[in-house]
């Protein structure tokens, strides 16, 4: 499974959207410059996101975009399937795509490609941007204590004298 370059900047802008605070939509030069993605193609994607639901839009000098659900009601997996299709690492375990292989029902791998896809169902639909949010806020906490003891998370420096 491989997910296209569409899909990960729609992801990043949702979550671009997701972590925006303020009353005012966010424009879209501030999403592209903020996520790094191409603004004609941001365009293109936030279009489709909103003809899918996931955010809404405003015109004029004052218009942007915004999501047209709280962050913590809108998942991963949402998106990724709106974007992508199913999301399936073989095409004959698709749920929603499925397409007979030349085993025909005799694949010794058939349960193990469709606990793969469970899983990675499992994860995308029980995040949602809010997960996100948090997640990152607390990695650049973390990020922001190691600059003041001078070193990375996870990494112990060497001691003098040892």
């Amino acid at each position: 499974m491989s997910v296209s370059s569409k899909c990960y900047y729609a992801l990043r802008a949702m979550f671009a959207l997701a972590e925006h605070t303020g009353s005012e939509p966010m424009k879209i030069a501030d999403i592209a410059e903020r996520q790094q993605i191409p603004p004609r193609f941001l365009e293109v994607i936030l279009s489709q996101l909103k003809s899918g639901g996931f955010v809404q839009s405003r015109r004029g000098a004052d218009g942007g975009y915004r999501l047209a659900r709280p962050a913590d009601q809108i998942t991963i997996g949402e998106i990724m399937r709106y974007v992508d299709g199913p999301i399936a690492p073989v095409d004959c375990v698709s749920q929603s795509r499925h397409k007979e292989c030349e085993f025909h029902g005799e694949c010794n791998f058939f349960c193990f490609w469709g606990r793969v896809r469970q899983a990675i169902s499992d994860v995308v639909d029980q995040t949602t941007f809010a997960d996100l949010i948090e997640e990152a806020e607390q990695r650049r906490a973390q990020l922001q204590l190691a600059g003041l003891r001078g070193a990375e998370p996870g990494v112990e420096r060497p001691r003098p004298g040892r």
